[in-house]
């Protein structure tokens, strides 16, 4: 196998200095006590935080950092704060979207530096400038992640309150939403036409307008998957002022396919970030049978929509979706055909 070139080594010795600390020797004979007491755990976390395991600990990069990390965790697992599964188990939804993030951040800082040729890849220069660079910015970018897990934790903790209804007031099993997917129409014809410099453009655009949207109105985007997204919203006014918006403002943006969207209301499970059950699949099926531009919406949320002013209800005729059973789906469009006031309005 051939060696790294020596650039690309101290590249990445610089950017593991910066950002985790010095390494540790985890040598038996002068391993430190800090170091020793939390090693016996070490597996299981750096498991649960999404890293293959080595076969022998010192060919491990091992750090101060993670010594307190683990110390930390530990600590509160002795103090009867957490549980081991859960402590495991927050690890992992930290690991996870860590990863996500790390991704998503060292590619825009990729196309920032250093911007890509075609094919996508950066000389070998290039690369070690952009590392160490980011690892530079990564003291400025750290406590923003602060603020916005702060920020998103209040908001789940928001929701988590508002939805403990009394027990006579709540509908079936977990909590109701208005569950909404947007799908690019198309989008393989797209593909076949586009470079992966084009596609990735068109990708990105569609998740940012698709995200603005969402949260213009008080909505989460769940997660989006190349041509399409799912979202969710409290309140039925909101769910369906988003599908609505999604179509308009696609249709709208020279760069990118008309959507079509497929909305339902009803209880849905949490887990993971992520949501399941009927609800949910109920509203992919529907996206499946929408026509190009428009937006469709199950008997559930088009019963609630019907005692509100600004939409009209178009009755389509009754369908089989698979998975499902049988449902008698509505056409939903804006009776004055205005879009309702977001905070993306006149932007």
């Amino acid at each position: 196998m051939p060696q790294e070139p020596q650039g690309h080594e101290a590249a990445l010795a610089e950017v593991r200095k910066r950002l985790l600390g010095d390494e540790i020797t985890l040598e038996a004979a002068d391993l430190r006590p800090e170091v020793a007491d939390v090693l016996p755990a070490a597996t299981r976390y750096w498991h649960a935080l999404g890293f293959p395991l080595p076969q022998n600990w010192t060919e491990l990069h091992f750090t101060d950092a993670d010594v307190r990390a683990l110390q930390r965790i530990t600590r509160l697992i002795d103090d009867g704060v957490l549980d081991e599964e859960l402590a495991l188990a927050m690890t992992r939804a930290t690991a996870r979207s860590a990863d996500r993030l790390a991704v998503w951040q060292a590619q825009l800082l990729a196309e920032f530096l250093a911007p890509a040729s075609d094919e996508g890849r950066l000389d070998p220069a290039a690369a070690a400038d952009l590392a160490i660079a980011s690892a530079l910015l990564a003291e400025e970018l750290e406590p923003m992640l602060t603020y916005a897990w702060r920020r998103h934790l209040v908001a789940a903790l928001t929701r988590t309150l508002s939805d403990a209804a009394p027990a006579e007031e709540q509908e079936g099993s977990g909590v109701n939403r208005v569950v909404g997917f947007a799908d690019l129409v198309n989008f393989t014809a797209v593909v076949r036409r586009a470079t992966e410099r084009q596609l990735a453009a068109i990708v990105q655009r569609f998740e940012e307008l698709a995200s603005d949207i969402v949260t213009a109105h008080g909505g989460r985007v769940i997660k989006t998957v190349g041509d399409e997204v799912l979202f969710a919203s409290v309140e039925p006014l909101a769910g369906t002022a988003i599908a609505l918006d999604l179509v308009d403002a696609m249709g709208e943006d020279p760069m990118l396919p008309q959507v079509r969207v497929g909305v339902a209301y009803g209880p849905v499970i949490s887990r993971m970030g992520d949501i399941f059950g009927t609800t949910v699949n109920r509203a992919a099926r529907l996206t499946a049978i929408a026509p190009t531009g428009r937006v469709v919406a199950d008997e559930a949320l088009a019963a609630r929509l019907a005692a509100l002013s600004g939409f009209n209800l178009h009755p389509l005729r009754r369908r089989n979706l698979r998975g499902i059973g049988l449902v008698s789906p509505c056409d939903i469009t804006r009776a004055r055909g205005a879009r309702l006031p977001t905070a993306l309005a006149g932007s």
